[in-house]
């Protein structure tokens, strides 16, 4: 790959000078399209075995026009980082349509056409740089949780079988031209860390680190993760990775969101990103938050000094993304809280003795 690495330093460095806008949701402007079995499978899949019909990463081959439509919109609504349509593209999650094999293919051409929006866009403003971020999803299994209610010591997946499907997708998506590797919608603490220690592995073996971007999901308003823990437990369970940003997405609406985005912001040490749901979904699974109502939370956070990069997950759309740019232009970054080498425990609650 031609292209100069981004490393974990040069992006601290723009995160210091301005908060950075991530792209909406893809599934939302897939779901726009209303894809058919046939559109899904497009010629190169038209005689595979089983239904494809929502596998949302495939269209990455068989609609790749699709796609690289849908980041060069959120681009042109002022992303300056869009996510790869890999969020499921792990062997684990792609067993689901038999299309394991297919992962690290998946990965690869999702990075490509994310890299080739934001080079055409960058050529455009070369002041400003566009980054691709590879997502790595929390896979469909948990490695904390039985599945089984009978069974409370069961586990569909293990810890090694994690680290394996997700250092195959970190290596594609590096291949792919990705700046940035996103751990997102985390659900599952146990999950984060096969992923993370994944990805140090790669960057070990490729003998270079690029910046690291870790997004958790509290569920609802009990304020934890599925996997039980308070965001700032989740924190102190993965600040060893050492993220370059440190994050929350998904689940809830701004307005749900906020405390928790508070309470992240007060302990990291690291930069904090956000890109929350259009609102709670209605009883059609629809989200109704419209742009203006979003952009006016999300700045009441950036004047408060709570965010770094803000952006939309579930239901947000390009105007989501442009008039959440527009309403945090010019708002200062915040500024990460100093390293302390305080000495931090984490179970399902934060504990920081004092000695």
């Amino acid at each position: 790959m031609s292209k100069a690495r981004l490393t974990p330093e040069q992006l601290r460095a723009v995160l210091k000078q301005r908060i950075l806008i991530l792209d909406g949701a893809m599934g939302t402007m897939i779901q726009a399209h209303q894809l058919q079995e046939a559109d899904y499978r497009g010629s190169e899949f038209a005689n595979w075995p089983c239904d494809v019909k929502g596998n949302n990463d495939l269209l990455v081959l068989s609609q790749p026009d699709i796609i690289r439509a849908i980041h060069h919109q959120y681009l042109l609504a002022g992303a300056d980082i869009v996510e790869t349509n890999s969020f499921n593209a792990t062997t684990i999650a792609m067993a689901d349509y038999q299309m394991e094999a297919l992962s690290a293919r998946i990965n690869r051409e999702a990075a490509r056409l994310a890299r080739q929006a934001c080079d055409e866009i960058t050529q455009q403003t070369p002041e400003r740089p566009r980054y691709v971020a590879g997502v790595l999803g929390p896979t469909n299994r948990t490695a904390s949780i039985s599945p089984d209610v009978n069974d409370p010591g069961y586990r569909n997946v293990t810890f090694d079988e994690l680290v394996t499907a997700y250092k195959e997708s970190t290596h594609a998506l590096i291949e792919g031209g990705a700046d940035i590797i996103m751990l997102e919608t985390i659900f599952d603490t146990l999950n984060a860390k096969a992923a993370a220690f994944a990805v140090l592995e790669v960057f070990d073996e490729l003998g270079y680190e690029l910046p690291v971007m870790i997004s958790g999901t509290i569920t609802d308003a009990s304020g934890r993760t599925l996997s039980g823990q308070t965001t700032e437990a989740f924190y102190h369970s993965l600040a060893h990775v050492k993220p370059v940003c440190f994050g929350l997405n998904c689940a809830l609406g701004p307005d749900l969101l906020r405390p928790y985005v508070e309470a992240l912001s007060t302990v990291s040490e690291a930069f904090v990103s956000v890109h929350p749901n259009a609102g709670l979904p209605n009883e059609f699974g629809e989200y109704d938050l419209g742009a203006e109502e979003m952009a006016a939370e999300i700045a009441d956070w950036a004047r408060q000094g709570f965010v770094n990069i803000v952006g939309g997950c579930c239901g947000t759309t390009p105007e989501h993304i442009r008039t959440i740019a527009e309403a945090v232009a010019g708002v200062s970054p915040r500024q990460p809280k100093p390293v302390s080498h305080q000495f931090n425990l984490a179970g399902l609650e934060a504990f920081s003795p004092e000695w």
